[in-house]
């Protein structure tokens, strides 16, 4: 008996499972001085691993949904990390092992699990209407007590969403109060039901559209502009077939295009256009905005599958190139169902993040996670969107940084006047650090590092919310 992890080269090193929460009153800072105008919270998602999985393989995308909160309070940075629990984590809790096996494949779950909600709540964190919510597409949300990290409960928006699922990426219009969202395989494992949802500052969803995908799949992330929405269907495909035999929740099909569907914001379901293109994937996307009759589309590319633990049909591991900002073009003028692309970018890197008050219009620049060496290291970049260029913290150490928040200096900031946040996560030490940047001059290095006494293990997506909108 007994706790034991398996020798699994995910858990080697810094990816040995935390297992842990935690709660620093005032991280000490190692270098430089707290910005006095950055007042708020920044809150992240990530997976960790409450009990070794059942089966003798995982995947970094799955584990218990870890809350993160670093709380600003006039040059005092806290820091706090909450299990969410899900209905997954309580029914394990009680177990006292893991109950879920092969990632989304309730067909390998433990007899005890029937009836348990898989969703693991582990991948990004918003504040809308008054809400913290924490997402992960497998599920509908679950509602944080933004000061704690409590868990209050899973929320349909009281009662007003009929999907059993909602993306882990909705796009929060900050010059409208919007909160854009979508939901994939939205009525059950396997369907290729999409449905849409636009809900208004005050939490009212002001509008709901459905339609069917080309088929039933993954659709990570997807774009809107101050006009449309952008919804990218790349062929990793659920065949429920597979996925009762025991077999992964996603197939590769190199075989396949990518569609493209364009719609109107705050229009149906037929007026969709879709689009497109040769075979790729993509997880995350920068942003996307109108021009004329062209809709533009910024997504880190991978010429091949995104995903190299989802094998094809036939069992052949497809890896890809590295990732490359690329920007997809499609053209509502003509006929041409076919769009265009073009490279942004020079340098490889992922989880792109913009000065939010951009979101869905145009834009310059963005932030990244970039320059992964042949020893795993990585630091943040700012790409110039207009000509390629690139600012790079070129650290030289051995050291990986976790997805930047861009925070604007103040309210009346011109785009990407501000600064960027980063969990640093040091290797050969074992612990983490919070790095403050000016936005504008990466390549300087952090202007302020505070010491996080742990390791942050993981985490995926977040959120920057002002002091001022907490109160309100």
């Amino acid at each position: 008996m007994g706790i034991h992890f398996q020798d699994l080269p995910l858990y080697a090193g810094w990816g040995r499972p935390m297992r842990c929460e935690c709660s620093v009153e005032g991280l000490e800072v190692v270098a430089g001085e707290v910005p006095a105008d950055l007042q708020g919270s920044w809150y992240r998602a990530g997976p960790d691993r409450q009990y070794p999985p059942m089966l003798d393989e995982d995947v970094f995308i799955d584990g218990e949904g870890m809350a993160h909160l670093f709380r600003f309070d006039r040059g005092d940075v806290s820091y706090r990390s909450r299990w969410v629990r899900t209905e997954r984590y309580i029914a394990q809790e009680q177990a006292r092992r893991s109950l879920f096996g092969r990632y989304r494949n309730r067909y390998s779950d433990a007899p005890e699990a029937a009836g348990v909600h898989g969703g693991a709540a582990n991948t990004h964190m918003i504040y809308h209407a008054g809400r913290l919510l924490v997402l992960k597409e497998d599920d509908l949300p679950y509602e944080l007590h933004p000061d704690t990290l409590d868990t209050i409960a899973r929320t349909d928006l009281g009662g007003q969403v009929r999907a059993t699922r909602l993306s882990a990426h909705p796009k929060l219009d900050q010059q409208t109060g919007e909160l854009l969202t979508y939901s994939c395989q939205a009525l059950g494992d396997g369907s290729r039901d999409m449905a849409i949802y636009e809900i208004g500052a005050d939490g009212h969803v002001n509008n709901e559209m459905w339609f069917q995908a080309p088929w039933s799949g993954v659709m990570h992330d997807f774009g809107v502009t101050k006009e449309h929405f952008i919804l990218p269907f790349f062929p990793l495909i659920t065949d429920m077939e597979v996925v009762k035999r025991g077999g992964t929740f996603y197939e590769w099909h190199d075989d396949k295009p990518v569609h493209v569907a364009v719609l109107p914001r705050g229009g149906k379901a037929e007026q969709i256009r879709w689009f497109r293109g040769p075979t790729a994937s993509a997880g995350h996307m920068m942003n996307a905005f109108t021009e004329g009759s062209k809709i533009h589309l910024d997504v880190v590319l991978y010429e091949g599958n995104c995903f190299p633990f989802f094998q094809t049909p036939d069992g052949r591991v497809c890896e890809s190139p590295p990732p490359l900002l690329t920007r997809m073009t499609m053209d509502l003028s003509g006929k041409d169902d076919t769009y265009t692309l073009r490279k942004l970018c020079a340098r490889p890197g992922e989880m792109p993040r913009i000065d939010e008050r951009f979101q869905g219009r145009p834009y310059t620049q963005g932030f990244m996670i970039m320059g992964r060496g042949p020893d795993g290291t990585s630091s943040v970049g700012r790409i110039d969107v207009t000509s390629g260029a690139v600012d790079y913290w070129d650290h030289g150490a051995k050291v990986t940084v976790q997805e930047p928040q861009f925070v604007p200096r103040n309210a009346a900031a011109g785009e990407g006047d501000g600064w960027l946040l980063a969990i640093i996560n040091r290797l050969e030490s074992g612990h983490s650090e919070l790095g403050i940047f000016d936005a504008q001059h990466l390549a300087k290095g952090p202007v302020t590092r505070l010491h996080i006494p742990v390791r942050v293990r993981s985490t995926f997506h977040g959120s920057w919310v002002p002091e001022e909108a907490l109160k309100k």
